[in-house]
């Protein structure tokens, strides 16, 4: 077991952060990996979730190795991935490319998939696969227009953030709705739990 050992997430993503700081956990050190994350040929929108979360555990873990006070850390990573079919969407950098997302997901069914990855003190490595279904109504020009002015598309999977703006599309939603802000919750905590990391610890009044 782990217990006490320092947790070092493998995202510069707030949104993560936040969301661990929502179950209490708070890291004790942020290394962003820079991998390439264009999918492989034919590779699935499941496959690529879960390899690029094994990436980056993997890249931030040689990095935190180096460091003093984290040898021994748990190295935490996610990779969100958005398709419709086996269609995998980008993560929105021009206006163009959210467009053409939106347009898609307008008044259809799409899935959003999280790989988690987890890199233990002693090198094993866990990962756990979370899939949600979400529905976006038919989205009016009006609506199409507003949010692309907006700007929250920006470096968002599927050209959207369902936790701002965006949240005014979805009518149907299966799963955790934390795995589509970018950090699948339950999932999370169980893997950490499962290391020893002291997650309910932070529950209680200090």
């Amino acid at each position: 077991m782990n217990e006490g050992a320092p947790l070092v997430l493998a995202s510069g993503s707030p949104r993560r952060v936040a969301l661990l700081r929502q179950i209490g956990v708070e890291p004790d050190a942020v290394i962003p990996s820079d991998l390439d994350e264009t999918p492989r040929r034919a590779e699935s929108p499941r496959a690529l979730a879960e390899r690029l979360a094994r990436e980056k555990a993997t890249a931030s873990a040689e990095v935190a190795r180096r460091r003093e006070g984290l040898e021994h850390a748990l190295i935490l990573a996610a990779d969100t991935v958005v398709c419709v079919g086996r269609r995998i969407l980008p993560k929105a950098e021009i206006a163009e490319e959210a467009e053409d997302c939106l347009r898609l997901l307008s008044g259809r069914a799409h899935r959003v998939y999280t790989g988690l990855a987890l890199v233990t003190a002693s090198g094993a490595k866990r990962s756990r696969l979370v899939e949600t279904r979400v529905r976006f109504k038919r989205l009016s020009r009006a609506e199409l227009q507003a949010y692309l002015d907006s700007g929250e598309w920006r470096g968002k999977a599927g050209g959207y953030a369902i936790q701002g703006l965006a949240g005014a599309f979805v009518i149907r939603l299966i799963g955790s709705y934390a795995n589509v802000v970018g950090l699948p919750l339950a999932e999370t905590a169980a893997l950490l739990m499962g290391e020893g990391y002291p997650v309910l610890d932070g529950w209680r009044p200090q």
